[in-house]
């Protein structure tokens, strides 16, 4: 499959699932050279450019009649995600949830026939992670 990334996303993203979406090939907007584009004509020139499924942070997409048009008529696969927080920390957790999904996202898209819309849910920020210090509750493993 050909994966387009929007150009609302972060560019670095592409080089990641590169490499985790091993077979497939995967570009940003702005790499083949349409920059500035608007929507509407990203959605009708990706599928004739072969492209199968499209990226977007843009979720407002799907609230906007034209827009939703647009992305039935190309049939693209639409995939969004969103920020729950704002600035980096919402940055990386968006980016983290899509890269997480996106191996499995794949894979279902490989077997379905027709167009799908994916919504990929965020990261939980307060459970990301645990911080133990050893020196007041020691783990097992911990040398004494």
């Amino acid at each position: 499959m050909r994966v387009l990334i929007d150009e609302d996303t972060a560019i670095q993203l592409a080089e990641i699932l590169r490499l985790l979406l091993r077979g497939h090939q995967v570009d940003h907007v702005p790499q083949i050279g349409w920059k500035g584009k608007k929507d509407k004509y990203v959605l009708k020139d990706a599928p004739n450019a072969g492209y199968h499924a499209l990226i977007t942070g843009d979720r407002r997409q799907l609230n906007d009649p034209a827009e939703c048009k647009a992305i039935k008529r190309s049939g693209l696969h639409h995939v969004t995600y969103s920020h729950r927080r704002q600035g980096t920390q919402g940055l990386a957790l968006a980016l983290g949830a899509v890269i997480a999904a996106m191996p499995m996202i794949m894979a279902e898209l490989e077997t379905t026939e027709g167009q799908r819309l994916v919504r990929i849910v965020g990261l939980d920020p307060h459970r990301r992670f645990e911080i133990q210090d050893p020196a007041r509750q020691p783990p097992p493993y911990w040398p004494r």
